[in-house]
């Protein structure tokens, strides 16, 4: 039962942490690198399309378990104390208030640009 209750507590800091990053890229203090990975973890987690869907074996898990949560922690790490506390605020009222994550449909063009290039340089790879 404890095993339950602490995946529980990360998934919800790993959701936290997203929008903290949502409000962190925003501030004019954040540091140009640790904005623009912040802008692309934010971009992505809170996109409604994944780049790897779930229904695909292992791998549609993958990046929702391991990659976005390692992106978001590297993130945090970078993240100036004072950013990261008045952005963990505006996080924690967010969803007080709200009760869910923002949407980015930035990171939802971002997926399916990608899923467009792939499929069109496999289409050119296997008609050569």
């Amino acid at each position: 039962m404890n095993v339950f209750k602490n995946a529980k507590d990360w998934a919800r800091r790993v959701k936290r942490d997203s929008v903290t990053l949502w409000f962190a890229y925003r501030d004019p203090g954040t540091p140009m690198m640790v904005k623009a990975l912040s802008i692309f973890v934010v971009a992505y987690a809170l996109s409604p399309i994944d780049l790897i869907p779930d229904f695909i074996p292992v791998l549609g898990y993958l990046d929702d378990v391991i990659l976005l949560p390692v992106l978001i922690w590297i993130a945090v790490r970078l993240m100036p104390p004072q950013i990261l506390l008045a952005s963990r605020q505006s996080a924690d009222e967010w969803m007080a208030n709200q009760g869910r994550v923002p949407r980015n449909y930035y990171g939802a063009f971002f997926v399916l640009a990608a899923w467009l290039g792939c499929s069109y340089l496999a289409w050119r790879w296997f008609t050569n």
